[in-house]
């Protein structure tokens, strides 16, 4: 277990059972792996697969051999004061309803302690990667009946996803950390012969950020 993400305390064996925060400590290395172009997104989607199928120590430690266990350190700058505080004059909702139709909460907007989004025969989309929380902890409850919900978190949000999917999926492969002081955002819900789809992505800003780092160091 030695190039996986540090934990307190003394290595456990092998043949432990690991816990939630133990898979969700190496769902980040793998984020943080492949925000360095250490991995593709598809090895990243089949990684974080393996990650919440894996029971024990040992199913986790073969995800990471060949990536270097500081690969998550990266991220452990706290956010800046006031980073996800509310916008004055901001929208907000608290729910989106799509019903033969679809709904979208994007850009800067001011997300409530609870928003509740249901769809049917429809869709939503949740994107947080512009938003502004109005506390510490909001939960997000996603409600598919034969229809999709999108979730869309930045990189540096705490997220976790608890939600259930009945002839359906929930995806939990967003849930992880972020950084100190950030929001903590819960999705939870249901999704019948549907779907609620929690994934991660870039703000904008740090998408052209990025390619102006990989255009620079191609040149040298």
């Amino acid at each position: 277990m030695t190039n996986l993400p540090d934990r307190a305390g003394p290595p456990d064996p092998p043949e432990m059972r690991a816990s939630d925060s133990d898979r969700d400590r190496v769902a980040q290395l793998l984020r943080d792996a492949a925000g360095d172009g250490r991995l593709t997104l598809e090895e990243l989607d089949e990684r974080l697969d393996a990650v919440y199928a894996a029971k024990t120590y040992a199913e986790l430690e073969p995800i990471t051999r060949d990536l270097p266990a500081t690969a998550a350190a990266g991220r452990t700058a706290a956010a800046p004061a006031g980073a996800f505080a509310p916008v004055p004059d901001a929208p907000s909702w608290k729910t989106g309803i799509g019903v033969m139709s679809a709904f979208k909460r994007q850009g800067v907007w001011n997300v409530p302690r609870r928003f509740t989004a249901f769809t049917f025969w429809g869709g939503g989309k949740i994107d947080l990667r512009e938003a502004r929380f109005a506390g510490a902890e909001v939960r997000i409850i996603a409600l598919a009946i034969m229809g999709g919900v999108e979730v869309i978190a930045p990189e540096d949000l705490t997220v976790h996803v608890n939600g259930i999917g009945i002839m359906g999926g929930f995806d939990h492969k967003a849930s992880g950390p972020g950084v100190p002081g950030s929001p903590k955002v819960i999705v939870s819900g249901f999704a019948f012969w549907g779907g609620v789809d929690v994934k991660r992505k870039a703000r904008r800003e740090e998408k052209r950020l990025r390619k102006e780092l990989k255009k620079r160091a191609s040149e040298e």
